[in-house]
């Protein structure tokens, strides 16, 4: 299993997650972050601002289904045409475990694949 988060601008946040819902994947944990990128936040005028609001989305995937979540992200996330600085970012990290906490069960990655197609 993958963790995936994606770093995205908040106008694009629903799209993102309805995109993923779409795409037969529900369980996505949306959370408001700031923070800045390579170019060291906004300049307008004399004023700098170096911490960007932006939302941080958590799903946790099968490892066969990653292409197909990252280009469901992507394609939602990014702006008009090749897209601009400050869209975001995606993280992909390898999960080792998952419970559920009121069964107490440890999920393993076929049960997660069947709950999408059901």
């Amino acid at each position: 299993m993958l963790m995936i988060r994606a770093i995205v601008r908040p106008a694009k946040a629903q799209d993102v997650m309805q995109g993923l819902l779409d795409a037969g994947y529900p369980a996505v944990t949306k959370i408001p972050v700031v923070g800045r990128g390579k170019q060291r936040g906004l300049r307008v005028g004399d004023v700098v601002y170096d911490e960007l609001p932006k939302e941080m989305l958590v799903t946790v995937v099968p490892d066969a289904d990653k292409q197909f979540i990252l280009d469901a992200i992507m394609m939602n996330a990014r702006t008009e045409g090749e897209g601009k600085f400050g869209d975001g970012k995606i993280f992909v990290s390898k999960v080792e475990e998952v419970y559920t906490i009121s069964s107490g069960l440890k999920e393993n990655e076929p049960e997660m694949a069947e709950s999408k197609e059901a």
